[in-house]
């Protein structure tokens, strides 16, 4: 029987990046996959802001913004004509990826494979878990080969990454509640004459609605469409380009010719969630645990969100650096955004397959006209493109997040995401995500140099902690370490000192105004030791 610390089953963009974070906090991990490579269509194709931030410490999101296409604007059609719609012209403050990045799931994966194998640490593919004991003090899982090979391996936790049909929700014996929608789709990725490229084209009819998005690899386009509600077929039966036209001629009039096609099928959608996130040593994240429609761009984002919040917990946990309890915090915090993505794109799923007379009416008649105005204004568009974003997922409820005494009124909230914020003169690390990117927590000490006394800060040396000061000139023209942007954007005034620690994952832990270290270190006592 083999050993290791952690066991990820599944390798996809959720499973890599869990990967990712655990093999950079230096935990002994295996991955492995049922399928014998990797995928190379397009499922997943928009990545969001939250997710270049999250996968930045990884050092991926510099070749992903790269590879993608983040200068998209939408074209809605209806009843003849064509409305361009301004979505991402925000310039959004407090992050550095103001926009959606249109990327193939297949080059996300490419991507974060050959960062881990850089990283040595390979993908083992056709590799089936098949077998999965559980005890207090981990599992045991079964381990089948593509040669036939069965391998028994003790894990002190494993990581269900598999997807809808996850063998590791299966074998742990969480239930997976929800239901299928009726329709039926087509998903095709392909060429089309007759739209403007570098455009997300979006046909509004009574039928539903037909999508193009520029896709750019494998091909020009990706198409998504609803087949008539009496066409009942398996999403196993192949589909043909004639059949594929001929939907779509339906919604477009056939003003759109489709050709090429590199890769096409048709697919249900599923709007289920897990009971649970965890039992005992197992866990599951992305769409082993949460399934929905793929309204908003959301599932493989959140997916990787769901990694990057269990890799820290889990990489601490095993160091030795926090308590076990420390893992009950998964499923608090991350339950409630699978349930509000559920929500967000059922409703938003409704919306655009509608029959309903009234719902047809708006789809076809109102939307078109009403949505070019609304979004016309700039504080609606970014107030929007935040709730799509993933910007304000928040944990405020989470044991983990605490207000200490003196907190400013302004500002981030504990649970709430540091914003970033430029910090002139720092070098390398320029701005405040650049500053918290390494692994660990991160203590900014904000306010005056004479604020943060030596005596005082040294009690701290005893958590693992990086310390950063931001700091204020004291004198007109002198340099300083911080900048004054930042400091009000973390809701702190000229001459006001506080303590904000930042989670590995971005998120403030603990926050109070004024000096007093006590409130901190009883935080840091709970939750890391000494």
């Amino acid at each position: 029987m083999s050993a290791v610390e952690i066991l990820v089953v599944g390798a996809g963009p959720t499973g890599l990046a869990m990967a990712g974070q655990l093999a950079a906090s230096g935990v002994r991990v295996r991955v492995v996959d049922r399928s014998p490579d990797r995928v190379h269509e397009s499922r997943a194709l928009a990545v969001q802001p939250r997710t270049l931030e999250v996968l930045a410490s990884l050092g991926v999101t510099d070749e992903m913004v790269a590879v993608g296409n983040r200068a998209v604007r939408l074209c809605l059609h209806a009843r003849g004509r064509a409305r361009n719609v301004p979505l991402f012209d925000l310039g959004l403050s407090g992050t550095a990826y103001p926009y959606l990045l249109f990327l193939s799931q297949a080059e996300t994966e490419r991507i974060l494979g050959e960062h881990l194998a850089a990283a040595g640490l390979d993908i083992e593919r056709g590799v089936e878990l098949v077998g999965l004991d559980c005890a207090a003090d981990g599992a045991v899982a079964t381990l089948r080969h593509g040669d036939g090979r069965a391998e028994r391996v003790a894990a002190r936790y494993v990581v269900g990454c598999d997807g809808a049909h996850s063998a590791v929700r299966r074998l742990a014996g969480i239930g997976f509640e929800g239901a299928a929608y009726p329709q039926t789709f087509v998903l095709a990725d392909l060429e089309a004459d007759g739209v403007d490229t570098g455009t997300a084209h979006v046909f509004l009819s009574e039928r539903g609605m037909l999508f193009l998005f520029p896709l750019g690899h494998p091909a020009t386009w990706r198409l998504l469409v609803m087949r008539p509600p009496a066409e009942v077929v398996s999403p196993g039966v192949p589909v043909t380009l004639d059949e594929v036209r001929a939907i779509a001629d339906r919604y477009t009039d056939a003003s759109v010719l489709l050709r090429d096609p590199v890769w096409m099928t048709n697919f249900r959608l599923h709007h289920r969630a897990a009971i649970h996130y965890r039992a005992g040593p197992v866990f599951l994240a992305g769409d082993a645990a949460h399934i929905h429609s793929p309204a908003g761009a959301q599932g493989m984002n959140t997916g990787i969100q769901d990694a990057v919040n269990l890799g820290w917990k889990l990489a601490q946990v095993l160091r030795g650096d926090a308590a076990s309890a420390l893992l009950d915090t998964y499923e608090t915090e991350r339950a409630p955004v699978g349930r509000m993505v559920l929500r967000f794109s059922d409703r938003a799923f409704t919306v655009a397959t509608s029959t309903n007379p009234a719902v047809r009416l708006a789809r076809t008649r109102i939307a078109p006209a009403l949505i070019p105005v609304v979004l016309a204004s700039r504080l609606v568009r970014a107030s929007a493109f935040r709730t799509v974003s993933q910007l304000g997922i928040s944990y405020r409820d989470s044991p983990l997040s605490v207000q200490g005494p003196r907190p400013s009124r302004t500002g981030p909230r504990p649970g709430d995401r540091l914003p970033d914020a430029l910090l002139p003169g720092t070098g390398d690390a320029s701005t405040l995500h650049r500053l918290t990117s390494t692994p660990g927590w991160h203590l900014l000490l904000c306010g005056p140099s004479v604020a943060w006394l030596a005596g005082d800060t040294a009690r701290l040396a005893r958590h693992r902690l990086t310390v950063h000061r931001l700091i204020e000139p004291e004198a007109a023209g002198a340099t300083s370490t911080s900048a004054a942007q930042a400091l009000r954007r973390l809701g702190l005034g000229a001459g006001v000192s506080g303590a904000l620690l930042v989670r590995p994952d971005g998120h403030i832990g603990y926050r109070a105004g004024g000096t007093d270290l006590t409130g901190l270190l009883a935080y840091l006592d709970r939750w890391l030791g000494s």
